[in-house]
């Protein structure tokens, strides 16, 4: 019954931009922290965004930081992650993910995860 279902994924050349969508179902939304992690092949899925569940209080990794931007619609029960001055390092299939304590942005840690959705950056 729980889903965490991503979109807005495809192919943009380095500088574009792209915006992807959580939809969550099947739990309590505003109870958990949403996080977004990404995972390109041979590396290890990394997290790079947060989003907490009470304040809304936003954490990115550097990697990402000032060029990404996270946000949560409660109404929708969606996050958004808009990805701005793309790079082809940001090539990795992207998947969202829900936490219910806080936001550890840990990859083993997490309650429950999206399929992903493939993000490539040409250059």
């Amino acid at each position: 019954e729980v889903q965490l279902v991503e979109s807005g994924g495809g192919l943009v050349q380095a500088g574009g931009s792209l915006r992807l969508s959580c939809a969550a179902s099947g739990f309590t939304f505003d109870d958990y922290a949403i996080g977004w992690f990404r995972q390109a092949p041979g590396k290890e899925r990394e997290g790079i965004s947060c989003i907490s569940r009470i304040d809304g209080n936003t954490y990115y990794a550097d990697s990402v930081k000032g060029r990404f931007t996270i946000s949560r619609d409660s109404a929708k029960n969606t996050v958004e992650l808009q990805m701005n001055s793309l790079k082809p390092e940001d090539t990795a299939v992207y998947y969202c993910a829900a936490e219910r304590d806080a936001c550890w942005l840990n990859a083993y840690g997490m309650d429950y995860w999206g399929k992903g959705t493939l993000v490539t950056v040409s250059s």
